[in-house]
């Protein structure tokens, strides 16, 4: 199957968090449906009637939350692959990887449940660490044959 250890290591929290994008989808659908909050009319009719065309706090932040994981992981699935070509150790790896995996769930958490501010603040700075650091390895491996 995957041959590199540092490119199965990648895969494993590239799935988790595509994992992670997909519950927090779920979750918006439900919130929508449990406030009756629906973004389309056609949806909004089927559930009750035209008045259940509107927005929701609720299903606004759920999808904000959802909007922001997808802002940052797809960077992150693209940065992190090709950051695994370059031959990166799999301890420094899988660090980068914990890393931006663990600040991405803390992120979702302290959205979807308001948590004090700075927190969400600070698991997206965090997140942005490993990324900025595989960007910036990426282009050094890659920067004698630009």
């Amino acid at each position: 199957m995957i041959r590199s250890d540092v490119f199965s290591c990648f895969v494993f929290y590239a799935v988790l968090l595509v994992l992670k994008m997909y519950i927090l989808a779920i979750i918006t659908g439900q919130v929508r449906l449990r406030k009756k909050a629906f973004a389309n009319p056609e949806d909004a009719l089927r559930h009750g009637g035209v008045q259940f065309h509107r927005e929701d706090p609720d299903v606004e932040r759920c999808r904000r939350a959802h909007l922001n994981d997808l802002e940052n992981i797809l960077p992150f699935l693209f940065l992190g692959a090709v950051y695994s070509l370059t031959g990166p150790s799999l301890a420094v790896a899988r660090l980068h990887f914990v890393v931006f995996s663990a600040a991405r769930v803390l992120h979702s958490v302290a959205y979807l449940f308001a948590l004090q501010a700075p927190t969400r603040s600070l698991a997206y700075i965090v997140g942005q660490m490993p990324c900025f650091s595989m960007a910036l390895q990426v282009l050094m491996a890659v920067a004698a044959h630009a």
